[in-house]
């Protein structure tokens, strides 16, 4: 039990008069202020998760997206691979790149400005983890794509044609 006294002093020799000491209990006290501190840990979030909307894409009847998607596969050691066109036969590439100031972001542009000249439409940007890559390699890559402001991509499983290009530059 916590309590507060306050004892008479005496002064000069002369005695005082008699007071009577003060005694409060800080028992009641103390029990609130865990309380309270209990209740707002328990009901306080730290920081709220920081998501961004990601649409899916639809098929393409025609075919004519295949000369504007790039593919991003994304292998071991914060490596990428990335071709232009389909898996079966690629436009541009297989390029090996990394992570770096001339890596994927600036894949990204060139091929962004180049596919955009061409065919005066925007290009499309598919992401296809490997079971080999990190988890922060796919927020790099989602946060590349950002960065250049694409404006359609998609979140694929990988194929074993890719995993084919991971393993021929050797980041499987």
């Amino acid at each position: 039990m916590a309590e507060l006294n306050s004892s008479p002093e005496k002064k000069g020799g002369k005695s005082p008069r008699k007071k009577f000491s003060a005694r409060v209990d800080l028992t009641a006290m103390v029990d609130l202020a865990f309380l309270l501190i209990t209740f707002f840990m328990l009901t306080t979030t730290l920081q709220k998760a920081r998501i961004f909307q990601m649409d899916m894409p639809v098929g393409d009847p025609g075919g004519e997206a295949a000369s504007r998607t790039l593919t991003v596969c994304l292998g071991s050691n914060h490596q990428v691979v990335s071709y232009l066109g389909l898996p079966d036969k690629p436009i541009v590439g297989p390029n090996l790149v990394g992570f770096d100031k001339d890596g994927l972001g600036k894949t990204i542009a060139d091929m962004k400005r180049d596919v955009e000249q061409k065919t005066h439409k925007s290009m499309l940007v598919i992401v296809k983890p490997s079971d080999k890559s990190l988890y922060g390699d796919m927020v790099g890559a989602l946060d590349e794509i950002k960065i250049n402001n694409v404006e359609q991509y998609a979140v694929a499983d990988i194929m074993d044609k890719d995993i084919a290009y991971l393993k021929d530059k050797k980041v499987y």
